[in-house]
């Protein structure tokens, strides 16, 4: 079924499922830009789990966070960051493909499971856009993010020529 769905039905269907709000969670908290066009490229600001105006799964992962509640806030970063090219573009069938994603992670020094939480976010770009969700991917520990998120996604999207 989900075949013959676009990606914005797709989009839709999980944001209901996943009990996201897509309107209204992506404007910008200081002097940047959320998203810059530059010909059909897109380069995506990092987006924290941020649902409801609160930052989902605060705390480090490894030490207030699961596995599991990292590839949730992955996942909740990653539908963020496609609301903001739904906006930009109006919608995500316009995406020719994912160039670039990088998802860092507030993680303890012994979690070693980095890879896996950036799964998260691979598995949306995955189910809602299909083949064009196919993407190169680095994921990062780091010390701290934003308001004490656990998780920020970042990317880079190719348009096609005509969108």
């Amino acid at each position: 079924m989900t075949e013959r769905m676009t990606c914005d039905e797709r989009f839709i269907a999980l944001a209901q499922e996943l009990n996201y709000d897509i309107n209204g969670e992506n404007t910008a908290g200081g002097n940047y830009a959320p998203l810059i066009r530059h010909h059909d490229e897109l380069y995506i600001s990092g987006m924290v789990p941020r649902t409801h105006g609160k930052i989902q799964y605060p705390g480090r992962v490894g030490l207030e966070l699961n596995l599991e509640d990292a590839q949730a806030a992955a996942s909740i970063s990653a539908m963020r960051c496609l609301a903001l090219i739904v906006d930009a573009v109006g919608s995500l069938d316009k995406i020719k493909a994912l160039l670039r994603v990088t998802v860092y992670v507030k993680s303890t020094p012994d979690f070693v499971d980095l890879s896996e939480v950036a799964n998260g976010a691979s598995d949306v770009f995955s189910h809602v856009l299909g083949d064009a969700g196919r993407h190169t991917r680095t994921t990062v520990g780091v010390y701290q993010l934003p308001k004490n998120a656990a998780i920020e996604v970042d990317m880079i999207v190719a348009l096609h020529p005509s969108a």
